[in-house]
Order: C-alpha cells, then sequence, then structure tokens
C-alpha cells in the first residue's frame, strides 16, 4: 500500500470501484426463463460459478512494481461477464423434474468449486461418478497455488447407464486453446452427442444453439447449428493437406 497524504491507497482500493461498477447483477428469479417440461437423458451444464467477488489481477497491483499505480491495474472477474450464482442459488433449480430415471449429468467446474460441483449435483439427485473431461486451455492464469491451467467436466449418474450407448472411445483431454471468456470447447459436447446419440439431451445455461439438443439459459441465440465431429475436422484437416 501507498499513503498519499492520509489516504491509504492499495491495490485493492484502485480494483474496487471499478468491480462495482462492472458487476452483473444475479437474474435468478427475475429473468432465466422456466426449466422444460420435457424430460432428458443426458444433461450437460456450465454453472455459472460465483466467486465471492474474489479479483484476478496481475503484477500491476503490486506496489513495488506498479510504483504509485500510474498504470491501470488489470482488472477480471466472472461477474464482469455474466451474473453469477451462488451455490444455494444453484440447487434451487429443480432439475429433478426435467432427469429421467436413468440419467447423466455433465457439469463443468473449476478447481476452487470443485467440492461444490459434487455437493451441487448431489442437490439435483445425482451421484458423482468420475472427472469425465479435463480441459488444458494451454493459457494459465496466475494461481495461489500452482497456474491455473485446467477446467473440468463431472460426470454424475442418477439411476442406470442410459442405453444404448454409442462411441467408447472418447478421450477425456482436451487441449485446445482458450478463446472468449468462459467459452467451452465444441470437443466437448460432440463427445457427449457421440457417447449418447440417440438420448435426449438438453444444454443448460447454454449460449450456442446445437442440433440434436434442447438448451437453456439467458444467451441462447435462435439458429441452430451443427456440431462439428472430430471425423469431419480429420476429413477436413486431409483435404486441406491434399
Amino acid at each position: 500500500m501507498e499513503a498519499v497524504g492520509e489516504k491509504i491507497i492499495s491495490g485493492y482500493s484502485k480494483y474496487n470501484p471499478e468491480a462495482k461498477r462492472r458487476k452483473k447483477i444475479n437474474p435468478l428469479n427475475d429473468i432465466y426463463p422456466a426449466l422444460p417440461s420435457n424430460k432428458y437423458d443426458v444433461i450437460y451444464a456450465d454453472p455459472p460459478w460465483d466467486y465471492g467477488g474474489k479479483m484476478q489481477y496481475d503484477k500491476s497491483s503490486i506496489k513495488n512494481i506498479n510504483i504509485g499505480f500510474e498504470k491501470n491495474i488489470f482488472i477480471s472477474a466472472a461477474n464482469f461477464k455474466y451474473p453469477t450464482l451462488k451455490l444455494e442459488e444453484l440447487k434451487e433449480l429443480d432439475i429433478k423434474s426435467i432427469a429421467e430415471e436413468d440419467c447423466i449429468l455433465f457439469m463443468w467446474t473449476t478447481g476452487p468449486q470443485f467440492a461444490n460441483a459434487i455437493e451441487l449435483g448431489k442437490a439435483w439427485g445425482f451421484e458423482y461418478k468420475t472427472v469425465a473431461f479435463v480441459w488444458d486451455k494451454q493459457i494459465h492464469n496466475p494461481g495461489r497455488y500452482t497456474l491455473s491451467q485446467t477446467e473440468f467436466v463431472l460426470a454424475f449418474k442418477k439411476g442406470r447407464f442410459p442405453s444404448p450407448r454409442g462411441a467408447r472411445n472418447i478421450r477425456q483431454l482436451i487441449s485446445i486453446r482458450r478463446s472468449e471468456h468462459s467459452e467451452k470447447p465444441e470437443q466437448i459436447i460432440e463427445g457427449i452427442t457421440r457417447m449418447f446419440p440417440q438420448q435426449k439431451k438438453i444444454e443448460l445455461f447454454a449460449r450456442k444453439n446445437f442440433i440434436g439438443w434442447d438448451n437453456w439459459g439467458l444467451e441462447i441465440p435462435d439458429t441452430k447449428i451443427k456440431i462439428t465431429s472430430q471425423d469431419d475436422a480429420a476429413s477436413s484437416a486431409q483435404l486441406s493437406f491434399l
């Protein structure tokens, strides 16, 4: 911290006013649409996890590096980009009402939210089974313990495994460079589609509108798009090479 007269200036004091200005308001009760009346065999969710206002910033917030805070402090937080929901609010969503008796839930989470994700899956009526996917984002963020470079998709099950089962050779590790904030690689939903090609599927907190999937969320475009399969991508790459 740095004292100017009697006023103490710190990285936090420089960050906080901007953080308050940019924070999105939680719209759970007022804006989110009602859940559909259908039931699904496969549910794919990317919850807007709340990080309690925790900030992400680089060395520009360190007074010995950014002398007098002459440079703007780099600031970023999830709730600047989209409305986040606390764990207890996420638990209020009646996901049980849209889940078939035999249902698989795939849920995105990060390291800090891992335990909350397992608790949320249980609250929604599912049993945690395994880590279905690990996404290597090829870009890292500062972390308190190690550099934060991966996100996870956890698999939960209710009842029996939905049948008939499709592909059994879907890779767990997806290594693809991160793009826009919170945007997830399509290889994940493509893999799930190949695993369960005949089942009724829904994406929660969706931002895209994929053919073969129902969806629910705040930012769903009207136009349906095709999921590009790994086979299609490989064929295109081969044609380009030729």
